[in-house]
């Protein structure tokens, strides 16, 4: 952070105070004497409280906060717009509007309506209007632009609050001090040092001496919340880049479980087939454990043909033939033809049975 020694103080004229007549008495411990009628400013004091405002104004932005540069008087409106613009903070260097702080609500509509009139601007809306809504609208966006163009990013209350003119900006010193924001402040001798917590005792109607100390100010900021911007984009990268993997490992898990709920489902499917075909063989069939995924189907056992063996029980539908259950099956008749061509003539046996018996009668 670039530092301000006594040479550079000197040199912007900060040690020249106002006339001994205009001056405030709460401001004596800063006062190291007078020379022709004017208060000398004791710039021991200026360089110490000067640093240790910077240290703050420092430390502030590198843990994200917002400093409110204000400045509506002329020497200071350039280089408040300027270092403001270069650190990317608010400002307010035309007009303080009561209540910014304290009415913020209201204030945040108002914004938000700049932005409103701006986008229609931009997007060529305004020129399609009727023309005397369309002048009233511009008048509208050049007044708030003018009013609130410093602030058109602050979207919530500063965390400090940097004033160059405690007389000029009283209403602005008031209401920081209501809501108990830091005020960091260049104070001259004829102001009231009481509200201000960072006092940097110095001229505040030179225009080199307000330079001075709003781009000591503006320096620290700008650098504190660059430091701040390049850690936030680092966490950034660094979460999008975690989110990224477990993204990867949350889809990978549910690739692997898709896959074993589909082999588990194919399992299941071909122990089902299996059980299914063993059914359809029916009941001669082997009772058999389930048939594993892949094994060929095991071939049915048939009964055995041929006689029964005496002792063993006739066969089912021998049984039911026989209890009367079932009549037993005509066999058709071109079989039963073919029965008795093939059975032997038993006609000739007869006769000689008789003759024999009557041979014997005689």
């Amino acid at each position: 952070m670039p530092e301000a020694g006594l040479k550079e103080l000197l040199e912007a004229g900060v040690h020249f105070g106002h006339q001994t007549r205009r001056w405030n008495p709460n401001m004596r411990r800063y006062i190291f004497g007078e020379l022709d009628g004017i208060h000398i400013i004791d710039l021991i004091q200026t360089e110490t409280l000067l640093e240790n405002a910077r240290r703050f104004a420092g430390e502030l932005g590198s843990g994200g906060g917002t400093v409110l540069f204000v400045g509506t008087k002329k020497q200071a409106r350039g280089p408040v717009e300027e270092w403001a613009n270069r650190c990317k903070m608010p400002y307010v260097n035309q007009r303080w509007l009561g209540g910014l702080l304290t009415n913020f609500n209201t204030m945040s509509a108002r914004i938000a309506r700049l932005h409103e009139l701006t986008s229609w601007q931009e997007e060529g809306k305004l020129e399609l209007l009727p023309t005397k809504e369309r002048m009233g609208m511009q008048a509208e966006l050049a007044k708030l632009e003018f009013n609130l163009g410093g602030v058109r990013d602050m979207d919530r209350l500063p965390d400090a609050v940097f004033v160059t003119d405690l007389k000029t900006e009283e209403i602005a010193v008031r209401e920081a001090a209501r809501l108990r924001i830091p005020i960091i402040g260049l104070v001259d001798t004829n102001c009231d040092p009481g509200p201000i917590d960072y006092v940097i005792p110095g001229n505040d109607d030179a225009i080199r001496s307000c330079q001075l100390v709003i781009g000591t100010i503006g320096a620290a900021a700008e650098e504190g919340a660059s430091a701040w911007r390049a850690k936030e984009e680092r966490r950034i990268a660094e979460e999008m880049e975690r989110r990224k993997k477990e993204e990867e490992e949350r889809k990978k898990r549910e690739e692997e479980e898709k896959a074993r709920v589909e082999a588990e489902e194919a399992k299941k499917k071909a122990e089902e087939d299996a059980a299914k075909r063993a059914q359809a063989q029916g009941p001669g069939a082997s009772p058999a454990g389930p048939v594993a995924a892949g094994d060929p189907p095991r071939p049915a056992t048939a009964t055995p043909a041929g006689p029964v063996a005496a002792g063993d029980p006739p066969p089912p539908a021998v049984a039911k033939a026989s209890s009367g259950e079932v009549p037993p099956a005509a066999p058709p008749a071109g079989e039963a033809e073919k029965a008795k061509q093939s059975e032997p003539e038993a006609a000739p046996a007869k006769p000689d049975a008789e003759e024999q018996k009557e041979g014997e009668g005689k």
